[in-house]
């Protein structure tokens, strides 16, 4: 199971970039005052107002970062009271926070560092809540349930009896080794099935965020979210369209390849529209195409990358594993982690008690509490995993001396992408040089069968990445109603990915909440942007690095200059805009995806290949 994709806090997630709702000096103007009124405030009480903020956050966070670490390791329904009252106590502090911004607005003399965390304040949360304090109250209540509905969620041939029940991690694995049309299929359907009960929770929670994303200045809580970029929210909209334009023709020639692939194992099985069948990627949300590998790979047996077994073989344990992680970092010259990571940290599925195995990163105080929660296997998914997982806590220790108001990514997507780059420097070299591979040869056969493998994990991600916040928007703004809920998701699956289902989904179904960042109202659009960065900041990295081969051969391991400038743009945190500090370490302030079509060059060349004369597209 895929489970790199971190979900910070419930409703901490600091500012991601400055807010377009907060209207600037230039935007409010300067109207006279009417007779009676309260004096302007100044450009000092905005300093003292940002200053008390900054204040408040440090004394609160650890408040509810214990809360809801602890109702995400220990499910049950006294966790789920406590995390509840420590949000509705959270959003209750920031509501009030951003009213009290307003005041603000169009004050002349304020510093730049005052104006950005005016501007960041109305973005602290991704579950914008309403002012009354029943309602508020009734949000909070139902996110818990939500998060707790995923976290338990089974799927039990008897309800008496727990040893039926399978979990997210035993379906999952049917469908990661199975290659069995039937199997796979009931394996899908099982978990899928599980979300049913939350759709009557979410439509609910739609409203309620809606309404208090509207009395902060937005039309919807999409429209709040796609704030956070330092431009407009239609102008974010714009920019992940020109990016996925960029790579829809690599994805295109990898779903092309990849359905024939299958078509040849299942014979008449397979739908006549060009769509690939969901329960049969491997993967339970079809965004991961690993599992495929050994039936996708170009050539058979060229190559010595049995992680797996080299794991097994080296005896690792969770906790070593995260140590060979650490140890890339530090390599780049990073600061080692402090010893609590590993005694507060969840490495481990427990045996006596519910968690959600969601792998995620926390920074619990702001000041050097970091952890993750992982329930890691000894095998490469993992293990790459807990590399990704080690971006985000490394970015929490880089821009921990900043003010809280500016902890936080230059946007959203740079959190995501910063562990994401690093495992792009897990190649077979680096591999075999910390003696979990044999000493491939380099030739062009072993390079495409590792293309292939990365390319089924981060390029059959893309479409998926941009899908489940453009499902969310349409859910926002109305245009996706709660009676089409699970058709709007399967339409858009069916737009962006070629994936649909084999059997019927209807209305009863609420699939969307069968990912976890549905019901724990976490933004994916990040995801999607990290994906892209990830190759921009490899290609800067390496360049850096002094590297003059092929992109897809770079690692920087162990290189401190490539280090230092990556370490130097982590400390900026989210104190200036993104596209000044993608500029700092890239030369360029805006997102490109060429550099993922400068890194698959071999694959894509390949893949257009095998594809001559074949049936490519889907209806």
């Amino acid at each position: 199971m895929k489970l790199f994709r971190s979900a910070l806090a419930l409703a901490v997630t600091l500012g991601l970039a400055a807010c377009q709702g907060t209207p600037t000096r230039a935007e409010a103007g300067h109207e006279a005052r009417p007779a009676g009124a309260k004096p302007a405030a100044t450009a000092a009480e905005a300093d003292a107002f940002i200053a008390g903020v900054n204040k408040e956050i440090r004394d609160t966070y650890r408040e509810i970062t214990a809360a809801q670490w602890v109702s995400e390791t220990y499910i049950n329904a006294d966790t789920e009271v406590l995390v509840s009252k420590a949000n509705e106590r959270n959003l209750v502090r920031v509501s009030k926070n951003v009213e009290d911004a307003r005041k603000f607005a169009g004050v002349s003399g304020i510093s730049p560092a005052t104006q950005r965390g005016i501007d960041l304040i109305k973005l602290q949360t991704a579950m914008p809540a309403p002012k009354d304090p029943a309602k508020l109250a009734e949000l909070t209540e139902i996110a818990s349930r939500l998060n707790a509905a995923y976290g338990s969620g089974k799927s039990c041939k008897d309800a008496s009896d727990p040893k039926t029940c399978r979990n997210l991690d035993d379906l999952s694995k049917v469908l990661a080794e199975k290659r069995d049309w039937d199997l796979d299929l009931e394996a899908w359907t099982a978990w899928h099935d599980t979300a049913r009960g939350m759709r009557k929770d979410y439509v609910r929670f739609a409203e309620l965020v809606n309404e208090g994303a509207r009395e902060i200045g937005y039309g919807d809580a999409g429209e709040a979210w796609r704030s956070g970029y330092d431009m407009s929210p239609a102008d974010l909209r714009k920019e992940t369209d020109r990016l996925w334009s960029q790579v829809k023709p690599l994805y295109d020639e990898l779903q092309c390849y990849a359905r024939n692939k299958l078509a040849a194992k299942y014979g008449a099985k397979m739908p006549k529209d060009g769509t690939i069948p969901a329960h049969i990627t491997g993967n339970m949300w079809a965004q991961d195409w690993s599992a495929l590998y050994p039936l996708l790979q170009p050539y058979p047996g060229v190559s010595n990358l049995d992680v797996d077994a080299a794991l097994k073989r080296g005896k690792y344990t969770p906790e070593k594993m995260a140590q060979r992680a650490e140890d890339f970092y530090t390599s780049l010259g990073f600061p080692s982690l402090p010893k609590s990571f590993y005694t507060n940290s969840q490495l481990k599925r427990p045996q006596d008690r519910d968690v959600v195995c969601h792998a995620s990163a926390w920074d619990i105080d702001l000041a050097g509490d970091v952890r993750i929660k992982m329930c890691i296997n000894p095998n490469e998914e993992d293990f790459r995993t807990i590399y990704h997982e080690l971006g985000h806590i490394y970015y929490y220790l880089a821009y921990n001396p900043l003010p809280p108001l500016f902890q936080t990514g230059a946007h959203d997507g740079f959190h995501e992408a910063i562990g994401d780059t690093i495992q792009l420097n897990l190649t077979p070299s680096y591999l075999a040089q910390i003696g979990l591979a044999g000493n491939a040869k380099a030739n062009p056969k072993a390079v495409l069968n590792a293309q292939m493998k990365q390319a089924l994990e981060k390029i059959a991600f893309l479409p998926f990445g941009k899908l489940i916040d453009e499902w969310r928007w349409g859910v926002f703004d109305g245009s996706i109603t709660p009676a089409n809920y699970n058709a709007a998701w399967w339409e858009l699956k069916k737009k962006y990915q070629g994936v649909a289902p084999v059997v019927a989904r209807t209305e009863n179904d609420f699939d969307p909440g069968a990912k976890y960042h549905v019901p724990g109202n976490t933004p994916y659009m990040r995801y999607f942007l990290a994906h892209i960065l990830q190759f921009q900041f490899q290609r800067s990295l390496c360049e850096a690095a002094g590297f003059k081969g092929p992109l897809h051969e770079c690692s920087v391991y162990g290189n401190k200059t490539a280090g230092a400038k990556y370490w130097a743009m982590l400390q900026k945190g989210a104190s200036q805009t993104w596209q000044a500090t993608l500029s700092e370490l890239t030369g360029k302030g805006e997102m490109d995806a060429s550099a993922i079509l400068d890194y698959f060059a071999p694959l894509y060349g390949y893949l257009k290949e095998q594809n001559r004369g074949k049936d490519c597209g889907w209806q």
